[in-house]
């Protein structure tokens, strides 16, 4: 390459950089586009080409410029680290993995890497491996609230309802507003049938994020299951505004069994269904912990290469 052409390619570098780094992805592209027209072999625009088009949300494209960067250069961490983004994007949570475990064994200072890989092992509902993730994380990043969180949602899917409750204290001593945080909080909380220090935390969880529907039916299902049948199915009202399929779930919830048949919750029932298209189906993880799946989408800028 002539010195020229060089000095053309560190320009549409920057450039690309610069874009990528102010979330302008399909400006972005178009530089990484023109650098591999001149050079096809230039590792570092495939690998961001890559994050731009899975920004834009073209996975099979940016599965592709991820190949490419890997068959050029099969040790560069952040391509492997691409592929499993993609992976995971897609629902293909065991390829992740593999991809991810690939990232991370070339790069183990990759913390995000860490983190997305922790995130796929929840999926596969590999809790104990994905705990050990999450640790090996947080001695590399301990004021990382989310890892914590995360971190937390392993440990209660093995039913270490305390550890989980720990992690969760860790994590918003860190970030106090991470409002999931609180209502998972609150969750735990219920578990370990703590149920005033539950209801605190739900309020909180409230304070920092409203409309919360996640928070609103935690406190209902907290109040239900002391008992308070009229204070729950207000409560439970509140989330039913915004998602009258949570009604569905109260009906099949435990926490609700010894409330369902009250004339608070009567009342409540026929105010839910006339809202739901479907009353006998559930729209699917309608409240599910969206955070807790949120990936970390590389690196920060195209210059971090």
């Amino acid at each position: 390459m002539s010195a020229s052409n060089v000095q053309q390619s560190q320009i549409w570098h920057g450039q690309a950089s610069a874009l990528y780094s102010l979330g302008r992805y399909a400006a972005a592209l178009d530089k990484f586009d023109r650098l591999l027209d001149a050079d096809n072999r230039d590792v570092a625009a495939w690998i961001y080409r890559g994050y731009a088009l899975c920004e834009l949300k073209q996975y099979d494209d940016a599965l592709g410029s991820f190949d490419a960067a890997v068959r050029l250069a099969p040790k560069e961490a952040l391509a492997w680290h691409g592929r499993g983004i993609v992976y995971a994007k897609q629902h293909r949570y065991d390829e992740a993995v593999s991809n991810l475990d690939r990232a991370v064994q070339l790069n183990p200072d990759d913390v995000k890497a860490w983190y997305n890989r922790g995130n796929a092992l929840i999926r596969l509902n590999r809790h104990q491996e994905a705990l050990d993730n999450f640790d090996t994380l947080l001695d590399k990043q301990p004021e990382s609230y989310r890892a914590w969180y995360n971190r937390a949602s392993a440990l209660a899917a093995l039913r270490r309802y305390a550890d989980a409750l720990s992690s969760l204290d860790t994590a918003v001593s860190i970030k106090r507003d991470c409002y999931y945080a609180w209502t998972y909080r609150g969750l735990m909380l219920n578990k370990l049938r703590r149920f005033s220090e539950a209801l605190d935390s739900f309020e909180r969880s409230l304070r920092y994020r409203t409309p919360n529907p996640n928070a609103w039916y935690g406190k209902a299902a907290t109040l239900a299951l002391q008992g308070e049948a009229e204070a729950a199915a207000e409560v439970l009202s509140q989330a039913i505004a915004t998602h009258p399929e949570v009604w569905v779930m109260a009906q099949t919830d435990p926490s609700f069994s010894t409330v369902i048949t009250t004339p608070a919750f009567r009342s409540l029932a026929t105010a839910a269904t006339s809202t739901l298209s479907d009353p006998t189906g559930l729209v699917e993880n309608s409240l599910e912990w969206q955070e807790r799946s949120a990936l970390e989408d590389g690196p920060n800028s195209a210059s971090d290469f």
